[in-house]
């Protein structure tokens, strides 16, 4: 069993409780334009340039066989391996469930002594449903605890397949009105909330006892408005207590140079850290929506967005 990883992240503290390794999958079923991890949205391996560490001693454009041509480019990963200051690198490296969950286990220490575990992140881990399955199978029979996080953009049958071992489900809900939906992730929400309430529904009946914390990023002119998140809180509150948490996660615009890397153009270059009036403003808007005040969140600013 293998699959595809972006990267894995140690000593996270911003999916899910304590201390955690988060390991990124690639691949992803929606486009949302603010994104901040864009290397995970293509399945593929990706060859990125970082310009600043290039001395142009021209040692990639001796052993690549398309002639450092990009649109021929099959991210061989041979130019990595001769660049001598790595300026050139592959993003998405194949492993088994086995070694994987080896590699995060390591990390156990952290995790009894701060109640965190590792989470399995994106991308979509939906995506590679049997391989994050059997990642997180593996790391739960360790006694280790998971978290899934989803867009929710799947099907019934991977989203269960992913949630069934997990602990935790971090679950992504981003704009209520379908239109809206469709501009900015450029897919219908439909799935999305379908599958929400089916995983109230499996907790409600007993076929999943793990913890549910839904996460609505604040993006400057897309999700940041009272209108969204009344009828995000709308929709929650009539879910009951199968909600533990929600966090609302502010705009990190340090991704710009992610994008840069990838030559890819990006929305939001210019857009700024959000003001942190404006910010508790919408926090107590979230409160007032029928959800329980008590679970509403705001991520610290600076925190990465989903």
């Amino acid at each position: 069993m293998t699959g595809r990883v972006l990267s894995i992240q140690r000593m996270s503290t911003e999916d899910g409780p304590g201390i955690r390794t988060t390991i990124f999958l690639k691949g992803c079923p929606l486009r949302c334009a603010w994104c901040h991890n864009p290397e995970s949205i293509r399945p593929t391996p990706e060859l990125v340039l970082v310009g600043d560490r290039c001395m142009g001693c021209g040692s990639c454009r001796e052993v690549c066989p398309q002639g450092l041509d990009p649109d021929r480019c099959t991210a061989c990963g041979h130019c990595a391996e001769a660049c001598p200051t790595g300026a050139r690198e592959v993003l998405g490296t194949d492993w088994t469930a086995e070694d994987l969950a080896r590699e995060a286990a390591r990390d156990r220490a952290f995790f009894e002594t701060s109640g965190g575990g590792v989470t399995i992140s994106g991308g979509e881990p939906a995506l590679q449903a049997p391989f994050a399955r059997a990642v997180a199978m593996a790391l739960a029979a360790a006694g280790i605890p998971t978290a899934v996080d989803t867009c929710g953009a799947v099907g019934e049958e991977a989203l269960w397949a992913v949630v069934e071992p997990s602990a935790l489900v971090l679950y992504d809900l981003k704009v209520l009105d379908a239109s809206a939906h469709r501009h900015w992730t450029g897919a219908d929400n439909v799935p999305v909330i379908r599958n929400l309430r089916r995983l109230a529904a499996w907790q409600r009946e007993g076929r999943w006892n793990g913890s549910l914390w839904v996460r609505t990023p604040l993006i400057p002119g897309a999700t940041d408005d009272e209108t969204n998140l009344l009828g995000i809180g709308h929709l929650l509150a009539d879910l009951g207590d199968a909600v533990a948490r929600w966090d609302l996660c502010p705009f990190n615009p340090l991704c710009r140079d992610q994008y840069r890397r990838l030559g890819r153009p990006w929305p939001f270059e210019g857009t700024s850290f959000q003001d942190p009036d404006r910010l508790a403003a919408l926090a107590a808007v979230a409160r007032t929506s029928g959800v329980r005040p008590e679970i509403v969140h705001l991520a610290g600013q600076g925190g990465r967005g989903t």
